[in-house]
């Protein structure tokens, strides 16, 4: 690990060419989203003492591959880092195969776990299991990929998503013992088994999301 912070040239690099990049996504994979994972994969990093610019260019292009379809956005991403030449600047061949396969493992539906402490690290920095933001960027995916669908249909999307995801019997995965998200992560799963409770969370956000406010 060089340092407690990632190298600066390779920041103005990264805000330069790569986060902008997130503009064109929808609202759940936008700049805040990206910029919350690499302040989150920074954190992790110290912790379990990673090197801090892998991390930080793991995180940056995580979720790069939004351009094309989202069901194989890691692979995508995973791809358009490795094929980034620019990144030879700082980093070794090993390294970016590592890098590569990091982006191509932080799915939370991924069948298998992470390959490296490097995909246990953005694939749990990902894991934004802050429940108001998690609802929200549920809601807002709703409603930028699936516009035709009634406020009826948008909710049962939405619970489907809660249920397959984030329940008891969810497929989401924990990787860093050391992070906050298990806690937040039973938070959760308290207003996912209450279906009432539920549903008013959804119908403030959709309300509000719908409304412009």
């Amino acid at each position: 690990m060089q340092g407690k912070t990632a190298s600066l040239d390779l920041v103005e690099f990264v805000e330069k060419h790569i986060l902008p990049k997130y503009q064109d996504f929808d609202k759940a994979h936008s700049t805040g989203h990206v910029t919350r994972v690499i302040r989150r994969a920074l954190e992790l990093a110290r912790i379990v003492g990673a090197d801090i610019n892998m991390t930080y260019a793991i995180a940056a292009y995580h979720d790069i591959g939004m351009s094309g379809p989202r069901a194989v956005h890691h692979i995508t991403g995973g791809r358009i880092l490795a094929a980034d030449a620019r990144l030879k600047k700082w980093f070794s061949a090993e390294q970016i195969k590592i890098m590569k396969e990091a982006v191509e493992d932080h799915r939370a539906s991924a069948s298998h776990a992470p390959r490296s402490v490097y995909g246990r690290i953005v694939a749990e920095a990902d894991r934004d299991l802050d429940p108001e933001q998690v609802f929200l960027r549920a809601v807002q995916f709703g409603l930028s990929n699936y516009p035709q669908l009634d406020k009826e249909r948008q909710w049962k999307r939405f619970l489907e998503h809660m249920e397959n995801k984030y329940s008891v019997n969810g497929y989401i995965k924990l990787w860093i013992p050391q992070s906050d998200n298990a806690r937040k992560l039973s938070l959760l799963r308290d207003t996912i088994s209450d279906r009432e409770r539920l549903r008013d969370v959804f119908d403030t956000i959709y309300d509000k999301e719908l409304s412009g406010e």
